[in-house]
């Protein structure tokens, strides 16, 4: 049976939720793969409206096992009320597993992030203000904490004794902010730990065990391709690592590029950005606004399920959905939200960019 991926073809907000729901019903093994609770999906079922964050769309479907793989940064009280969320409206988490090796949000990141869009003005990135760039920022410079050390007090005692102090230092010397309380840091994060304790496994192991045994894994993956940090619009773009991209999906669980048979590209009939960054075909005034609140009365409209901020409008833009198909490899497109434009009397695609009076039709290094 086939690995497939998930992914966004655009900036994010396209719609995976609900395909990935679709897929999920015959896959045995859904697993998230990158990215944070930066990134958010909604998902409406026979049992309701559900926002999600970090827990995998297939928690609804009590057979699957669920996993939230090594690429993805855990904030430890998101995740837990996501479970408790989900618990206390009958749905079974049992089969919920987080990977030892993920990488952990803590309290330092978010006053971080907050700190640095601060320091910006102007020319912020706009990010979630979740602390998810901050956390793979520790990851790649080999000061991060991962699951595995919020397990056992002693663990995290030692892991925190040697990046708390850093951290502090930078928030105190470069941003003049309160330090971080160590004690009371602890205290939660270990209590976390305990809480957590039972839902942590191997899971490069589960997955490579359920492609041993023939089964349907499919992989979800959350943001945008555009907002990847090597081939989104730099420097615009998420900082996780490994990114949302189909490449990126194997690093976030642990498998190979030869175990994936295809790669599912989620495109939006039309195009969403949150935050700041180029957007070549973006609308303003009316135009924008109806297509923003189509839906709005049912809990649709374009608004972010993270941050609740308005979401930046625009028509489609085929250059960039191109380029997405070209470096991610794409065998299948998913075309999202066609409702919103049925009764426009007219629509617009853009099919080239004017760069210094030439047409281009690929996408610049320079966006």
């Amino acid at each position: 049976m086939p690995v497939v991926v998930v992914v966004g073809g655009q900036w994010g907000d396209e719609g995976k939720g609900r395909i990935v729901d679709l897929l999920a019903r015959k896959a045995r093994v859904v697993a998230r793969y990158s990215a944070g609770n930066n990134a958010g999906h909604t998902i409406v079922n026979e049992l309701g409206e559900f926002k999600l964050h970090v827990v995998p769309a297939g928690i609804f479907y009590p057979e699957k096992t669920c996993i939230i793989g090594n690429g993805v940064a855990v904030d430890p009280e998101v995740l837990l009320g996501e479970i408790s969320q989900l618990e206390s409206r009958g749905i079974d988490t049992s089969k919920l597993a987080v990977s030892a090796r993920a990488q952990v949000v803590m309290p330092w990141h978010r006053l971080i992030d907050r700190l640095e869009e601060e320091r910006l003005g102007k020319d912020a990135i706009g990010t979630t203000g979740k602390g998810i760039g901050p956390c793979f920022t520790d990851k790649v410079a080999r000061r991060g904490i991962r699951i595995i050390d919020l397990l056992e007090p002693e663990d995290l005692l030692s892991r925190m004794r040697s990046v708390v102090d850093y951290q502090n230092r930078v928030i105190t010397g470069v941003y003049n902010g309160e330090p971080i309380d160590f004690d009371e840091c602890f205290e939660q994060y270990q209590e976390f730990g305990q809480r957590l304790k039972p839902f942590v496994a191997d899971t490069q192991a589960i997955v490579s065990e359920a492609l041993h045994a023939g089964e349907y894994v499919l992989l979800e993956g959350a943001q945008g391709s555009l907002l990847d940090l090597d081939h989104g619009t730099y420097e615009y773009v998420t900082s996780s690592v490994p990114s949302s991209t189909a490449g990126g999906a194997t690093l976030g669980v642990g498998i190979g590029p030869t175990d994936v048979q295809r790669a599912v590209g989620v495109f939006k009939s039309y195009c969403t950005r949150v935050g700041n960054g180029p957007f070549p075909t973006e609308l303003f005034g009316e135009m924008a606004d109806k297509l923003r609140d189509h839906g709005k009365e049912f809990g649709r409209g374009e608004y972010g399920t993270t941050t609740g901020r308005p979401r930046r409008i625009g028509w489609l833009d085929t250059v960039a959905a191109r380029y997405s198909v070209r470096f991610n490899g794409l065998s299948a497109l998913a075309l999202t939200r066609l409702d919103v434009l049925d009764g426009l009397p007219s629509l617009k695609l853009c099919t080239a960019y004017e760069i210094d009076g030439k047409m281009v039709k690929t996408m610049p290094a320079s966006a």
